[in-house]
């Protein structure tokens, strides 16, 4: 109970909220949740999956219909009030009558904005359950360490299935609301008509459904070319993405007006597809509501008809063409809302089941640790021999060679692919039977350009950390970072923007550093680490990096004469043999 207390009288609103209506719909502090789970299996269609989005959210989906068919059916009823009120009251001068059933005519009104307005607000909440619920298995399964197979996507391409075709498909979730309530008006129209006139009544009952079952028949061009849409809408967002990232080095190579003329043609394509499917759209829409539209006029047309002929009275009449002017509001909106969001759904639905049914990009086995060396089996070289290459479990050792023997074999030691006839052990385990996380703890291969996230320099650095603070410092002082936060204005803490872009390349790749070390794996595979930074730090780097992981082991691809000289193992390796480096998934 509220009382006069200085607590209670600053009390925050929200708790107050919550104290009075509960954790229930209207509160406004709860916890984020995602429906039902929609299941999605390897025979799961873009069709099936449209269903499935339909009744993913029924905890607020079925409340939602149910109160839009109490509004659609009070619609209907307006007609029928009207009509029974100049029979009873309007020729027979009642004003008993009168005033009764003005005041139904007034709870009915009453009846239809309360269960519009609670309606409406449960199906845009259900709209935004199951669109979080997608979105967040779509970015789950993007952001998954074992990766994906399939054709690799630019970002702008990723980022439209988990923005906009995840919108399109969460749009289902009203076709249970907004078209079920609108057929039931149909149908209740129907009933009325049967009961005045069954001719009239059997026309709708009967045509309304052949109708709603032309409309998929009729949206196949529309399907088609929204997928196509969304395939140049995405292929657009890549290639800007794609351009915004590499401005700089574009800029520096001249090559900036080639890659502004290369978005501006696929912005061109995803404008012309879009206009395209506006079209078909468009033309679909009104086809639909024209039929619509000249049936109820044909209905409306015979029972005028009927009551010239004197089959029918002024009441009934006023309610046959209050009914079937009523009947083109549902009729067209369920050409728009089905019709529209279905055929707009199911293309969208075939791009996330793109992402969702995609397979791992590396494949993994369940033996959860390793011990031994490294060894590299099988290495062919040009005169078509092959050898093995042998990794001490400790220390640091340098290798040295080609720049796409070594893009080959970091790609090989971090699964993304797999050479024929090339196999890595650690000990006696095979490096593909290990799972994901002993894989990447035994096995870690840093690329050359670090992937920072947005945020501050620690939480990058943190990110990955399996111990405590004092194994970050330990990683900090390493990788020379301490030199970094002293420049910085707020130290760790400073942001480092977008893919890092507020520091520069040599803070970046210091960054990167600590962060693999503050990892601690059992092999820690770098490329060419410290080249973005001057000698005197490079010195100062290889020579921490050493002492921090004396106890493990540090494999470094690089021609740098600084971390060849503190390098317990030096290996000099030919180039890769080209017809054995044939990849598979």
């Amino acid at each position: 109970m509220l009382d006069g207390s200085p607590s209670a009288a600053h009390a925050d609103p929200r708790s107050l909220r919550v104290r009075v209506f509960g954790r229930g719909f209207l509160a406004g502090n709860r916890p984020a949740e995602r429906g039902s789970y929609v299941r999605v299996d390897d025979d799961t269609t873009a069709r099936t999956l449209v269903v499935r989005t339909m009744w993913g959210a029924n905890k607020y989906a079925i409340p939602a219909m149910l109160l839009m068919i109490g509004h659609f059916a009070g619609e209907a009823m307006v007609p029928v009030i009207m009509g029974v009120a100049i029979d009873r009251a309007v020729l027979t001068h009642d004003g008993g009558q009168l005033a009764l059933w003005l005041t139904v005519l007034v709870a009915d009104f009453a009846l239809l904005s309360f269960t519009w307005r609670f309606g409406e607000r449960m199906a845009i909440y259900a709209l935004h359950v199951i669109e979080h619920q997608y979105r967040m298995r779509v970015t789950d399964r993007m952001l998954d360490p074992a990766g994906t197979d399939g054709p690799a996507r630019l970002p702008g391409t990723a980022l439209s299935i988990a923005t906009s075709d995840v919108s399109r498909l969460a749009l289902a979730v009203f076709l249970v609301i907004f078209p079920v309530g609108e057929l039931f008006a149909v149908i209740v129209a129907g009933v009325i008509l049967l009961w005045i006139s069954w001719p009239l009544g059997l026309a709708v009952l009967v045509g309304a459904p052949v109708m709603f079952w032309l409309l998929d028949r009729a949206g196949a061009p529309l399907r088609a070319r929204t997928a196509e849409q969304q395939e140049h809408i995405g292929a657009a967002a890549g290639t800007a993405a794609d351009l915004v990232a590499g401005f700089r080095v574009l800029k520096g190579l001249g090559a900036d007006r080639p890659a502004a003329l290369r978005y501006r043609h696929a912005s061109r394509q995803a404008r012309d597809s879009a206009i395209a499917a506006m079209r078909s759209e468009g033309a679909y829409v009104a086809l639909l509501q024209t039929v619509s539209s000249l049936f109820v006029v044909a209905v409306g047309a015979a029972a005028g008809v009927m009551a010239v002929n004197g089959a029918m009275g002024l009441g009934a009449l006023i309610t046959v063409v209050g009914l079937t002017q009523f009947m083109i509001g549902p009729l067209n909106a369920i050409s728009t809302n089905f019709g529209a969001v279905w055929n707009g759904a199911v293309p969208s639905a075939d791009r996330v089941l793109s992402v969702l049914q995609a397979g791992p990009g590396s494949h993994s086995g369940d033996v959860d640790a390793a011990d031994g060396p490294l060894v590299i089996a099988g290495l062919p070289d040009p005169t078509g021999a092959r050898s093995d290459l042998s990794i001490p479990s400790r220390g640091v050792t340098v290798i040295s060679t080609d720049h796409a023997t070594t893009r080959r074999l970091t790609a090989v030691l971090s699964r993304e692919t797999s050479i024929d006839g090339v196999h890595i052990r650690i000990g006696d385990t095979h490096h593909a039977s290990l799972d994901q996380a002993a894989g990447r703890q035994v096995v870690r291969v840093v690329p050359h350009t670090p992937h920072l996230f947005e945020g501050s320099v620690l939480e990058n650095i943190e990110a990955v950390a399996d111990s405590g603070g004092d194994h970050v410092s330990r990683a900090v002082f390493a990788a020379v970072c301490d030199d970094v936060a002293q420049v910085l204005p707020d130290g760790l803490d400073s942001p480092v923007g977008e893919a890092g872009r507020m520091l520069s390349g040599g803070q970046r790749q210091r960054v990167g550093l600590a962060r693999a070390l503050a990892a601690e794996s059992t092999f820690l595979v770098l490329t060419d680490p410290t080249t973005a930074v001057d000698s005197m730090t490079e010195a100062r780097v290889v020579e921490r990096v050493q002492r921090m992981r004396a106890d493990a082991a540090t494999v470094v691809f690089t021609h740098s004469p600084s971390w060849a000289a503190v390098a317990d193992t030096v290996i000099r390796l030919d180039p890769l043999a080209e017809p054995a480096l044939e990849t598979v998934k």
